[in-house]
């Protein structure tokens, strides 16, 4: 069947080690009570996390059933992940202190390692920042293999990185093979290719809840870090006019599409044949379809709406002057 309009998703909240509360004035649904919740997974197709339709007709549907009812109405003519999984992975994350310096594999090196692993590629969106917030993007220059084998494991690998201050509203790409790390004090949204694929590097010398130093991955990370990677700095969008509103690529690659809009009138827009998604950062506005039935959705700050390909042409209007959005679409397998 068509889906002809969009589907707004419900988060899924992960208790992490480094979480904290950062999250609770964002979303509109809440935390959950006592938890230090680091990560929110606003749209997601993953075994045992995905996500659910919070409204509307298909109100109780998941992502992964819908996936295998509806898959040609909602991607189009994207292409599902190998697994029919949705092609997509889109994250809050409260980084109260820092996560592990971590890697994750392209999808070459994945392949090579066994069908359990997959690529991922995967950039951040900063919403707030602490003064002193940071970034470890990249081994420091004149850094060798041998040099960062040697020290990985240890807390002398930090001295290998480069780090990048960072503020509200800067963009930050991750490509795959990068050694990385979010600091302390950051929140932000992360957007990436559905995979869960991580190599952990060193972990601050955090301890479980058994007293257990957490498991770390060297190994696999060695084998998956592309030591020549430059041009990563953090840095703020670029915007430009489009009538009222103002528009802000962010990155388009051969798995997806990204850019934030700033809307002070009515802006059309089209799938294209595709999936994609929205994520309100600020204020309120509506999704409008034309048709036979004209209809509207109220979308507010903190949600995340799906919009399948079906949906075609669609308007958003802003219902308040701080009207902000990112907005999604995936090119996985790319069709003519």
């Amino acid at each position: 069947m068509s889906i002809r309009q969009p589907l707004r998703l419900e988060p899924i909240f992960l208790e992490k080690i480094w979480g904290g509360r950062a999250l609770q004035p964002i979303l509109p649904e809440g935390l959950p009570v006592d938890k230090n919740i680091g990560e929110a997974w606003c749209l997601s197709d993953r075994e045992g996390a995905t996500s659910i339709v919070a409204e509307g007709p298909f109100k109780g549907r998941t992502l992964g059933g819908l996936m295998l009812s509806e898959e040609t109405a909602l991607l189009g003519r994207t292409q599902p992940d190998p697994d029919g999984s949705f092609p997509l992975l889109l994250k809050l994350l409260d980084a109260r202190k820092n996560l592990s310096i971590q890697v994750h594999p392209d999808q070459a090196t994945a392949e090579r390692m066994g069908p359990s692993f997959a690529g991922k590629d995967e950039c951040w969106l900063v919403l707030s920042a602490d003064e002193d917030a940071e970034v470890f993007l990249g081994l420091s220059k004149g850094t060798t293999a041998s040099e960062f084998a040697e020290a990985a494991g240890t807390s002398d690998v930090v001295t290998l990185l480069t780090s990048y201050p960072v503020r509200r509203g800067d963009f930050v790409r991750v490509p795959a093979g990068t050694v990385h790390s979010i600091g302390k004090g950051l929140v932000i949204v992360e957007v990436q290719q559905n995979s869960d694929t991580t190599f952990r590097i060193y972990d601050w010398d955090r301890k479980d809840q058994n007293g257990e130093l957490r498991e770390q991955h060297v190994e696999s990370a060695l084998s998956s870090i592309i030591y020549d990677q430059e041009g990563l700095e953090p840095s703020p969008p670029e915007w430009h006019e489009q009538g009222t509103s103002m528009r802000a690529p962010l990155f388009e690659d051969e798995s997806y599409q990204g850019e934030l809009l700033r809307i002070h009138e009515l802006f059309a827009r089209d799938t294209d044949k595709r999936a994609g998604a929205l994520f309100v950062i600020s204020g309120q506005g509506r999704i409008r379809v034309s048709g036979e039935e004209e209809q509207s959705w109220s979308i507010k700050s903190g949600q995340t709406w799906l919009l399948p390909a079906d949906l075609g042409s669609h308007d958003l209007l802003p219902e308040d002057g701080d009207f902000q959005v990112l907005a999604l679409r995936s090119f996985r397998g790319r069709q003519s």
